[in-house]
């Protein structure tokens, strides 16, 4: 069961662009958006997160496979798909990843699913959890106890991303098909916490990956909060 989940650390602020390189229509906005397409754009090409940490999604509704966006500046989709198994050049809906807290972060990781077999609490970032000394590449289930983390693939911070918070599935996550649309494994080999930045900005863990203007335009959506 999850801990009692803190009041949710704010504001969040991120700004979208049509176009790569921070160039063509301008949107900012304060909270999630379900379907850029509603604000009169097509994708979203480039984007800056100012304050809070943020999580994207590949479709509309929240669905497809997920991108966490901490607090900087990403260029191109390569910015944020890193090394995916199969890049991405879309990004139609995104919300704020409410319980992101980098200093006090609890998630307790199971061998098999419904929370069964081998398990291990950690309060730190793991690039590689088979080298700290997990069995094998895969997570059956998770309990999201404080904070929120993103889980990927591969190890080194690569591959398909998850985002696991305490504040939703009451921090229970006890099959793949509950970590999002794009989940077809249980397999996880690095994880970390989720950053929630309000001034000066860090660049997050990210693989390396490779990296014309009209009038700036600031329009919002109908909005969702957390």
């Amino acid at each position: 069961m999850a801990l009692t989940t803190p009041n949710p650390v704010g504001p969040w602020k991120i700004t979208v662009y049509d176009q790569e390189n921070f160039q063509g229509k301008r949107m900012e906005f304060t909270a999630s958006c379900q379907n850029i397409m509603e604000c009169g754009v097509d994708n979203i090409r480039s984007l800056k997160v100012e304050c809070g940490a943020w999580v994207g999604y590949e479709h509309s509704s929240f669905s497809g496979q997920q991108f966490v966006l901490e607090r900087g500046e990403y260029p191109r989709w390569e910015s944020w798909s890193g090394s995916n198994a199969y890049h991405i050049e879309r990004l139609m809906s995104f919300r704020p990843v409410c319980s992101a807290n980098h200093k006090e972060s609890k998630i307790v990781v199971f061998e098999r699913e419904n929370f069964i077999g081998k398990q291990w609490e950690m309060n730190d970032d793991y690039p590689s959890l088979q080298a700290m000394g997990w069995g094998n590449n895969e997570i059956g289930s998770m309990q999201v106890q404080s904070g929120a983390w993103v889980c990927y693939q591969f190890p080194g911070y690569r591959g398909y991303q998850y985002i696991m918070e305490c504040d939703r599935h009451g921090g229970e996550y006890k099959h793949y098909r509950e970590w999002g649309s794009h989940a077809q494994t249980f397999q996880v080999q690095s994880l970390r916490r989720i950053q929630h930045l309000t001034s000066s900005p860090v660049r997050p863990p990210r693989p390396t990956a490779p990296e014309a203007s009209g009038a700036p335009q600031r329009q919002t959506c109908l909005q969702h909060f957390c």
